[in-house]
């Protein structure tokens, strides 16, 4: 899977790759647990996503602060 760059995105735009990639997150635990999942290392990406995510809104607010 390719990294995507989440640097030239707004806080907004972040909040909502967020939230979606989130609810992808749930989406595929329940999946495994009905055994419907092919790609097991997509858990993985979505967990990686989301840290880039949360990372850059840490980067952001802490330059807001200073």
């Amino acid at each position: 899977m390719k990294k995507t760059n989440y640097l030239d995105k707004g806080s907004k735009d972040l909040l909502k790759i967020l939230k979606d990639k989130r609810q992808a997150l749930r989406q595929f635990y329940f999946s495994v647990a009905g055994s419907k999942v092919t790609n097991v290392k997509e858990a993985r990406n979505l967990r990686q996503d989301i840290a880039r995510i949360l990372t850059e809104l840490h980067r952001a607010s802490k330059k807001s602060k200073v």
